[in-house]
């Protein structure tokens, strides 16, 4: 029988998939948020730590189901990626404006540079994370080395989540808060990233 805790909306939901199903059901909240960035992690993670705390699940279980579906929900949109492949990228980017194949040239330059350290360190950015298997996947990165590195960065991100909801216990909320504003400072930033790549380039059209 559910003990104190969130009562009703997202959270409520979210606890309820846990209390029926264990640790396999937080880490199922996990791998569709890496599917659906709008459902929240910083929600998921440390609520699954709450139910931890009460007993519901071992913390052990938390820490693991979690990056089981952090993992699983990545390997899916690798393989989008391998699916779409270098060559349907192309002909997509060819058709949206303000964007030359030059930039797929560009982006795999970077990835071949980059690529490992963007996989580990991306699993602890906010919509990134899921986006950066895509490219993971049209580049083929070996399976071995993604599934690798998908694991090491999604074990530390989901173990500080899940711990801060162990140990605040019914306070696990306070987690959200912080993390929101993490959210709102790599959303802003994108923001302003593309509005000043959407600037130069319609100033070299202009030229």
């Amino acid at each position: 029988m559910r003990q104190s805790g969130p009562e009703g909306g997202l959270t409520g939901w979210a606890l309820d998939v846990m209390d029926t199903l264990g640790g396999p059901g937080a880490g199922l909240l996990v791998a569709a948020e890496n599917l659906f960035p709008p459902l929240p992690s910083e929600v998921f993670l440390p609520l699954a730590g709450f139910a931890a705390s009460r007993g519901g699940i071992s913390l052990f279980s938390a820490i693991f189901f979690t990056t089981l579906g952090s993992l699983v929900g990545a390997l899916a949109l690798y393989w989008l990626g391998a699916r779409l492949g270098r060559d349907r990228l192309r002909a997509l980017v060819a058709r949206v404006p303000l964007l030359d194949v030059s930039d797929v040239d560009r982006s795999e330059r970077w990835f071949a540079e980059h690529g490992g350290k963007a996989v580990f360190f991306g699993r602890m950015v906010p919509v990134f994370r899921s986006l950066i298997s895509i490219p993971a996947g049209v580049e083929r990165m070996p399976l071995w080395r993604f599934a690798l590195l998908t694991a090491g960065g999604s074990l530390v991100w989901n173990s500080a989540f899940v711990l801060a909801g162990f140990l605040l216990g019914q306070n696990w909320h306070l987690v959200e808060g912080y993390a929101s504003v993490f959210e709102y400072a790599v959303a802003g930033t994108a923001v302003l990233a593309i509005g000043w790549f959407v600037a130069k380039r319609l100033r070299a059209r202009r030229r």
